[in-house]
């Protein structure tokens, strides 16, 4: 049975080859009054499951000076990510000002089952190495947000790959089949008749027992991920240690300002995009869908949002300024300040002042005695 206290020794858990605790860390932000650290936590949250806890987890991380283990998964399914991807990654990063313990977990194994998630049909598993190269593409993005020294990066292969059949038999004694098929994914196909796949059964289990090795006290996802982290939580009780705190973030809506953010929509910004490409983007939000921008998409505090809010009202603050304010910060923060001023003044000079752009592509026709209609 995984140790359930915190020490600073190296411990060996079930499964897992011996890894070393959290030292005691020397961050001003960790010794925030514990309230002050959830209001930040809060910014953004859909929920908290169970915020008690959470607020009972920070009182004695601040007490002992001993940061919070917290952990969130991730599928390398796709090798670009999009600003909605950030959202989560966003509140790792305060996480991480504050002083707590930040494990990116990429989810190599897991990924060769694939996450049925608001899937209609079984998704096709990835191949180790499709899994292993956009794992490699994941780290390299990642680390625009995260402090890259105060990240600790897992691979859920470490532990998963050496649990055998045995081990998942066991595993899955935990729990019933009739709790898999409450949730919704599941339930719709089995009500329409659509094949489940009894590997997909699998994956909510396998993440549970990432959070039992390593013994997370917080596990964030988005809404959609709300019956699988729950499920971790209810492991973690069965292997005997203290519940993690379930905390869930919203799906960013894309540029349409409907539907989530998508490639597949066209409605998304990618993070590895030109500075202009995300300005510009940035600035055809509308103005109601920017304060959802301002909100999941920087580190400002609710309050210094809710002012800017304010400025606005009072007729203070324009809105065009406060969303340009919005785009030069989005873009320093997958660029650089001297990106994002460029973007700026390139966009100020074409789009209000009617300008030639920097950059004008141009297109080499092959000479015809037909007419060519250039739109």
């Amino acid at each position: 049975m995984p140790n359930t206290r915190r020490k600073t020794t190296r411990t060996r858990k079930p499964g897992g080859a011996a890894t070393e605790k959290s030292p005691r860390t020397s961050g001003r932000q960790l010794f925030l009054p514990p309230g002050e650290q959830l209001a930040y936590i809060r910014k953004g949250a859909v929920d908290i499951i169970r915020e008690e806890e959470l607020l009972a987890k920070l009182e004695r991380s601040h007490a002992s000076g001993r940061p919070l283990t917290v952990k969130v998964g991730f599928d390398p399914s796709a090798p670009d990510l999009h600003l909605g991807h950030t959202v989560i990654i966003r509140k790792m990063k305060h996480f991480q000002d504050m002083g707590h313990r930040v494990i990116f977990l990429i989810g190599d194994f897991t990924g060769m089952i694939g996450d049925p998630t608001g899937q209609s049909k079984t998704r096709p598993p990835l191949t180790r190495n499709q899994v292993r190269q956009n794992a490699d593409t994941y780290r390299k993005q990642v680390f625009k947000i995260l402090h890259p020294k105060k990240t600790v990066i897992e691979f859920n292969s470490r532990w998963l790959g050496k649990l055998g059949a045995d081990g998942f038999i066991k595993l899955a004694s935990h729990y019933t089949v009739a709790r898999i098929l409450e949730r919704d994914d599941f339930s719709r196909r089995y009500r329409s008749g659509q094949p489940i796949g009894v590997h997909e059964f699998l994956y909510p289990l396998a993440q549970g027992y990432d959070s039992v090795q390593l013994e997370a006290d917080v596990e964030m996802g988005g809404t959609d991920q709300t019956f699988n982290l729950l499920v971790g939580r209810e492991l973690m009780r069965e292997y005997g240690q203290s519940p993690q705190v379930v905390l869930t973030m919203p799906l960013l809506e894309g540029l349409d300002g409907v539907e989530k953010m998508s490639k597949s929509l066209g409605n998304y910004i990618g993070i590895n995009e030109p500075p202009r490409e995300i300005y510009g983007k940035v600035m055809s939000l509308s103005d109601d869908l920017m304060w959802r921008y301002w909100e999941l998409c920087t580190d400002l505090s609710m309050p210094e949002i809710e002012t800017l809010k304010l400025r606005v009202a009072e007729g203070d603050l324009h809105p065009k300024q406060a969303k340009a304010d919005l785009g030069r910060r989005i873009v320093t923060d997958f660029h650089d300040a001297a990106a994002a001023a460029h973007a700026a003044e390139e966009f100020e000079r074409v789009f209000a002042r009617h300008s030639e752009p920097d950059a004008v592509r141009e297109v080499h026709m092959k000479t015809s005695a037909d007419a060519i209609w250039l739109p």
